[in-house]
């Protein structure tokens, strides 16, 4: 038969030892990390170690399998991948409904409606000069055509200066896409190389056996927040590393280790395949056709109409000088007042109290220009409250799909210290049992054979 050792009870029970000691040690790192950003919480596997067979010494035939207590098999980290990839889908949409509502709010607040500084009031005084004007019967009263010509200005200034604006919005948010996808010093171009250079340490670490469970956290909280900047899309190599595709680019930005960027994102796909996410969002927001420039042709479409009705009646058959100017193409930047005071005509026959010019220019009070801007207003008005609205969905979504990855990998307090009770009670009675073993083989070792003690 076989021989067993007598120390055979001090190796199982100090595998005991061991096994409760690791566990404590990981309970304790689960502890000190709770609030520490993308942390997972970790596990020390157990199994029961490969058992002692028992032979036969003439046949060498298995009589019995004594157990020979408990290892650790590894330190598992708690990650649902499925969760993973829902956050980063509703954060991708998250990053470009917040951009976009930021952006359409600051453009909403620049146009001041409703206020006595918004484009509708001064078109509302606008008229009224003009009825001032034709109501002024005292061919030596300057007043009028002086105010008129000051509220035109005004007027036209505004109009000037919220073009310059949405042009302004527009710069920023191309300003923003260049900063964030800059090579090398950008920030996306950072976190690739951090990623890259995680692929590589965790490579190794898997290589030699190792589980770099803290690296793997680090490397998912850098997917995480890319995928708030554009569409993130994972391969994992069965090695340990990873292939990231980013957006709509053409070719995985990482591959294994080597990181290819940057390259063009623009957005041009469907929802599937589009960058989406902020870039997506300041893309949009910035390019030729895209939601700011669709808002400065609408703008110029409002200038070019006010200009065009007044100098139509101003000016009639274009052969003398119109009460306004432009440039076609930009007419809300370029719209400009073209007469003085004393240059203003009220009338078409020069007759004292002939003001027929002046009251009709006044009767274009609430026709197609204050109906153009008034759309313009309500449209800008309905794209940040569905912008709003979007964003906020999208938060909750992002929300709901947190707490159920907090829920599965996040450390639970109350979890961790009822799992350090049971490792200190697991390790406490496992020295019970060394120590009795300890007993035992003292009265064997220097007790037998002593006579009478």
């Amino acid at each position: 038969m076989t021989g067993i050792s007598t120390f055979f009870g001090l190796e199982t029970s100090l595998r005991g030892l061991l096994a409760e000691q690791q566990s404590l040690d990981v309970t304790s790192h689960n502890i000190a990390n709770a609030n520490t950003p993308g942390y997972s919480r970790q596990n020390a596997n157990l199994q029961a170690a490969s058992a002692l067979q028992v032979t036969d010494g003439a046949n060498e035939s298995v009589l019995a399998s004594l157990g020979t207590g408990v290892q650790v098999t590894g330190f598992s980290r708690v990650r649902d991948q499925f969760l993973d990839l829902q956050y980063r889908a509703q954060n991708m949409q998250l990053g470009q409904q917040q951009t976009t509502d930021t952006a359409l709010s600051q453009i909403e607040t620049a146009l001041q409606e409703p206020g006595d500084n918004g484009i509708a009031s001064l078109l509302n005084k606008f008229w009224s000069a003009w009825s001032d004007v034709a109501n002024n019967n005292d061919p030596n009263a300057t007043a009028p055509q002086q105010a008129l010509v000051d509220q035109a200005a005004t007027l036209s200034d505004s109009l000037n200066q919220l073009d310059s604006q949405l042009s302004a919005a527009s710069a920023q948010a191309t300003a923003q896409y260049n900063s964030l996808t800059a090579s090398p010093n950008g920030e996306i171009a950072q976190d690739l190389q951090q990623i890259s250079n995680l692929n590589s340490a965790i490579k190794k670490q898997v290589a030699a056996g190792g589980q770099p469970n803290d690296l793997l956290d680090q490397r998912d909280q850098l997917l995480d927040k890319l995928s708030g900047l554009a569409q993130v899309s994972v391969t994992d190599l069965g090695n340990g590393s990873i292939n990231l595709n980013f957006g709509d680019a053409a070719n995985p930005v990482i591959s294994d280790t080597t990181v290819d960027w940057p390259q063009t994102l623009n957005n041009a796909g469907p929802p599937a395949t589009s960058s989406g996410g902020q870039l997506g969002a300041l893309n949009d927001l910035s390019k030729t056709g895209g939601t700011i420039d669709s808002l400065r042709s609408d703008l110029n479409g409002i200038a070019k109409d006010l200009a065009n009705k007044v100098n139509a009646i101003y000016n009639p058959g274009g052969s003398g000088t119109n009460f306004f100017t432009y440039t076609n193409g930009s007419e809300a930047s370029t719209i400009a007042v073209n007469v003085t005071a004393a240059q203003v005509v009220a009338s078409s026959t020069g007759n004292p109290g002939d003001n027929d010019i002046a009251m009709a220019i006044a009767n274009l009070a609430g026709g197609s220009t204050d109906k153009l801007y008034s759309t313009f207003v309500t449209r800008i008005g309905s794209m940040v409250q569905s912008a709003d609205r979007q964003s906020a969905s999208a938060q909750a979504l992002v929300d709901s799909v947190d707490s159920q990855r907090q829920s599965t990998s996040g450390v639970s307090m109350d979890e961790e210290m009822t799992n350090m009770v049971k490792f200190q009670r697991g390790y406490q009675a496992a020295a019970r049992a060394m120590s009795a073993m300890d007993t035992m083989l003292d009265t064997l070792i220097n007790r037998t054979g002593r006579v009478g003690l």
